[in-house]
């Protein structure tokens, strides 16, 4: 996968991997911290989660104009560094309120806005090198796979944390009680819902409470406490990733902003051939917003879907994609078919990959055998299919474009976008169709035994949400990094991700709807903007692929 790039795609890879871990070890965890530990509504924590999501990539605009200022990446990056994992210090020490805690996530979009988009940068920058321009889509795709290998662990460490420190305090874990706890403790509680947390107490208890008031108070602080524990996790990865990029920074390249001939002139592009790239660029930009406006309700609405609609407990088969262990079994098994299959491996390495193979299929077989019939999970785990099959999709879909780039069939980076946009389209159809029939928020709310749907619907949305992903995240960077005028390499990758700071500022837009219409209609406005939005790049193809090559 490394094969043929230069070094410097190493150093990015792995810093990017281990800040990318602890990013996703608190995205998958953040609306349940709000709602549960503040007792939020849905629509309130959605409102707090787009606005931090928005500002971590609107604040790449101000990353990027700092290091075209300052042709300092490197620096820039290393600041980003140090201030994200100051955020992550301060989440996690626990017994402070809300504002603290929304001054904590400033800082950490503060840090990321000054890392992420100049990581991106560098990327590039390290491919407009003759020898290696060639490889920049590929380049990217190996990148950003480098992001979810990070994200593929974050949801189970997240919950093995919790759920040790929720037992460590005498308690199990249990998503429907915070709320209950809230409405106990605020006075608004029926005599229903009463019952309820009487049973679920003593459930998780595991006996008979007589205190409601005393129970309440302590396992809130579990609870939430135990996020706290999980935001502490986020920061040891940020740690290492600050190490990698510390020894290993040097192999990448020290470029000005602008590149310089021999005799040390600036090579400049005319007026109007800046205009047209920056015209592209922001035409392009303009699309993504819709698609990071969808594709980020996995961490919000898909998140809430996977709390109150779907199933809680799984049979033992199920159970192997859900536990990480098992689940790393079946990734390791799958890329080493990867190899067994390839035409132009190496003898030895496909008899490496066969010893692989089977060593995972016997692991997860094992697994298997010895999960019981019914496993109960908690709802972030569904966060860690999204990086898993990106992982698994990743040599494929590289390997589905460079057998048409040898046909001369390889569809333009533009046309990958308008395609992920339509998948993308599928992906929520996927959800309507499952979400058919399901009760109403409020509805769902009063009925404890309301009817939940199985775990395909959400893993099968997240597959297609992944293809979709694929073809329009690592092709949006590679574009951008090949269109962008010299000069404004910095500002443009952060023209992208504050693309994707406006997409995420309307994430609130499908929390808000959650408890105001019907699930399956949440849904179907997002597949009518992701059709409109592939209609209207098309629409502007010819122009996108003039100025692209």
């Amino acid at each position: 996968m490394f094969k043929g790039h230069p070094k410097g795609l190493y150093v990015a890879f792995f810093a990017n991997m281990g800040e990318r871990f602890g990013f996703y070890t608190m995205m998958g965890i953040l609306v349940f911290y709000l709602t549960a530990k503040f007792g939020l509504t849905e629509s309130n924590a959605g409102l707090i989660y787009s606005i931090f999501y928005g500002s971590i990539y609107g604040l790449a605009l101000l990353g990027g104009v700092l290091a075209d200022r300052t042709k300092n990446y490197k620096g820039v990056i290393n600041i980003g560094l140090i201030t994200m994992l100051g955020g992550y210090v301060l989440m996690s020490v626990p017994g402070f309120g809300l504002v603290f805690t929304i001054i904590a996530l400033g800082v950490i979009a503060f840090g990321n806005g000054l890392f992420k988009g100049n990581l991106q940068a560098v990327v590039g920058q390290l491919y407009d090198d003759p020898r290696y321009s060639h490889m920049r889509d590929s380049a990217f795709s190996v990148f950003y796979m480098g992001i979810n290998v990070g994200a593929l662990f974050a949801p189970s460490a997240a919950a093995g944390v919790i759920n040790w420190f929720i037992k460590s305090k005498g308690f199990t874990r249990d998503d429907a009680l915070p709320a209950l706890i809230h409405k106990f403790k605020d006075g608004a509680i029926t005599a229903t819902e009463t019952a309820d947390l009487q049973a679920l107490a003593d459930k998780v208890s595991g006996t008979t409470v007589t205190d409601l008031s005393t129970f309440a108070t302590d396992y809130l602080a579990a609870y939430g406490d135990g996020f706290n524990y999980a935001f502490g996790l986020a920061g040891i990865t940020m740690i290492i990733s600050l190490v990698v990029y510390t020894i290993f920074k040097r192999m990448l390249p020290d470029v000005k902003k602008a590149e310089e001939t021999a005799d040390g002139k600036v090579v400049e592009m005319s007026k109007e051939e800046t205009k047209q790239r920056l015209t592209a660029l922001f035409l392009v930009f303009g699309v993504v917003i819709f698609f990071w406006m969808a594709f980020h309700q996995n961490g919000l609405t898909m998140s809430f879907f996977a709390r109150d609609y779907t199933v809680t407990e799984v049979g033992a088969a199920t159970y192997l994609v859900f536990n990480i262990w098992s689940l790393l079994a079946i990734v390791i098994g799958i890329l080493s078919l990867n190899t067994i299959f390839k035409s132009d491996a190496a003898a030895k390495s496909k008899l490496i990959a066969t010893v692989v193979f089977i060593i995972s299929a016997g692991a997860t077989w094992y697994f298997y055998n010895n999960n019981p019939e019914v496993n109960a999970f908690s709802p972030e785990l569904f966060q860690h299919f999204n990086p898993t099959m990106i992982v698994l999709l990743t040599p494929i879909i590289v390997g589905l474009f460079t057998w048409l780039n040898k046909r001369g069939k390889e569809p333009s980076a533009p046309r990958k976008i308008g395609i992920g946009m339509i998948i993308t389209s599928f992906g929520f159809l996927i959800l309507l169709v499952g979400s058919l029939g399901l009760d109403p928020f409020d509805v769902m709310q009063s009925d404890p035994g309301h009817a939940r749907v199985g775990t395909g619907w959400l893993i099968g949305t997240y597959f297609t949400l992944t293809i979709a992903e694929l073809f329009l995240s690592p092709m949006g960077l590679s574009f951008v990094s090949k269109v962008s005028p010299p000069k404004y390499q910095g500002l443009m990758q952060g023209g992208w991700l504050g693309a994707t700071a406006l997409g995420n500022l309307l994430l609130g837009v499908g929390s808000y709807l959650y408890e105001r219409v019907e699930i399956w209609m949440v849904w179907a406005i997002f597949i009518v903007l992701c059709f409109i939005a592939a209609g209207f790049i098309f629409s502007i193809m010819k122009k996108l692929e003039r100025v692209s090559g």
